[in-house]
């Protein structure tokens, strides 16, 4: 099964695949905004969602943090639009 865990230390959500990094999703943090700048999954586990669900996660918990979402990275940028 496959696990988003959002570690706001290292500033990315990381997506693993029982125990194993398969993707992550990397942000910068200022005061007022994150920014996601790379969104990258394993190529073998391209297409099941998972690189909508690590942007979400970092949407999700910017919001919980009252900051805005802004993004460089293009995937990303595509989901913020929607």
């Amino acid at each position: 099964m496959i696990e988003i865990k959002l570690d706001q230390k290292e500033k990315k959500s990381i997506a693993y695949d029982d125990g194993i990094q398969i993707g992550e999703c990397d942000f910068l943090e200022t005061e007022e905004y994150w920014n996601i700048i790379h969104t990258e999954v394993d190529s073998t586990y391209q297409g099941r969602g998972i690189a909508r669900k690590l942007v979400e996660a970092v949407i999700e918990k910017a919001k919980q943090n009252g900051k805005k979402v802004i993004a460089e990275c293009s995937y990303a940028k595509k989901i913020l639009e929607k």
